[in-house]
């Protein structure tokens, strides 16, 4: 009797709990909402810029008092002033009396290639020199057609440099920055001169319209009177005053145009990383 008894005892326990397992209400699963982040800004890390600044004597910096590389020094104190920038480096390849064909030599040679591989950014003045050259082969006699007739060649040594460099480095941004008239005070005569230079503005700017990030940029009105002192003494480049003007107008197409794209490119970049 007594050894039924636990049986006994076990016996019901179970068929209870078999009992109630039949009641048992399991509690739907819970439907939690997922947080939606917004994207983390892109200018919350500082990033280092690197600028590869290459073409004429505008990029050399002859006319600059200080000899350290004409509007680069005044552009990148501005450009690491903006929040998302925290170091720029500058690279400068500028020549003097460089022209479109020599400057895309010196793109293919192997002194600018590793540079231009690693450049977020491309800088080029160039195209000065070209009109530099028609004027300098047609001294004696020189008329507007000599500049018509060169038109088309500078369209397509333009478009060969940009396209070398977008080779070498699909990611870079490239920054044209047009060209200005300095020959008024030496040929007056030719009234013309000033609509030459817009034309030749013209073409580098249907050139850059031809590729995705790329920009040009116009310094030509800065240049335009000659009462202001923004030339240097051989009235050819500019002085101090003429280089800071222009990393002004280049530093404000850097803050509304260039360095909001190029964030986007690379908040992109690393998003298909991911």
């Amino acid at each position: 009797m007594n050894k039924c008894f636990p049986l006994l005892i076990l016996s019901t326990l179970f068929l209870s709990s078999c009992y109630s397992s039949d009641s048992l209400v399991f509690h739907q699963e819970k439907k939690v909402a997922a947080q939606v982040f917004e994207p983390i800004p892109t200018d919350f890390i500082p990033r280092k810029l690197t600028v590869l600044s290459a073409g004429d004597s505008l990029t050399q910096g002859v006319g600059d008092s200080t000899n350290q590389g004409g509007y680069l020094p005044y552009l990148k104190t501005m450009l690491e002033k903006e929040k998302g920038i925290q170091e720029a480096d500058f690279y400068n390849y500028g020549v003097k009396g460089n022209r479109t064909t020599q400057l895309l030599k010196r793109l293919k040679s192997l002194e600018l290639r590793p540079i231009l591989k690693q450049s977020n950014l491309v800088i080029l003045t160039i195209g000065g020199n070209d009109i530099m050259k028609i004027v300098k082969d047609n001294i004696s006699d020189l008329q507007v057609s000599d500049f018509l007739k060169e038109k088309e060649s500078y369209r397509s040594h333009l478009t060969q440099i940009f396209d070398v460099i977008l080779k070498e480095n699909p990611n870079a941004s490239i920054v044209l920055v047009g060209v200005y008239n300095p020959f008024s005070k030496w040929f007056s005569d030719v009234e013309e001169m000033d609509q030459i230079i817009v034309e030749w503005n013209q073409i580098g700017e249907s050139v850059v319209n031809q590729y995705s990030q790329s920009y040009f940029v116009s310094i030509e009105d800065l240049f335009l009177h000659p009462d202001e002192d923004v030339l240097y003494t051989d009235n050819f480049h500019p002085n101090d005053k003429g280089y800071k003007l222009m990393a002004e107008r280049l530093n404000e197409a850097f803050e509304n145009q260039v360095l909001p794209d190029l964030e986007k490119k690379a908040y992109m970049v690393s998003t298909e990383e991911n």
